[in-house]
């Protein structure tokens, strides 16, 4: 069972940024990194709650993401995927 595609909406230089990725990375998701700097948008919308982990349109959480956080994520998706077969 696949894990959906996954979105990280970052900013360059920031550490918190950084370490989720490194968790998502060492969970084996599937994600995207995305800048919000460089979308007037994104940053309008995210401002300083970076990173940003969403499913498409939908927020998984903002903020500090520790393996265990992720971790509680990834069983969320995995059961949602489950129930979709």
């Amino acid at each position: 069972m696949a894990l959906p595609l996954l979105t990280l909406y970052h900013r360059p230089g920031c550490h918190l940024c950084e370490q989720a990725g490194a968790h998502l990375d060492a969970l084996n998701f599937r994600y995207e990194w995305v800048n919000v700097d460089a979308d007037p948008d994104l940053r309008a919308r995210y401002g300083d709650d970076v990173p940003v982990l969403a499913c498409g349109e939908r927020v998984l959480g903002k903020g500090a993401f520790s393996r265990g956080r992720l971790s509680q994520v990834k069983v969320l998706l995995l059961r949602e995927a489950a129930g979709r077969s």
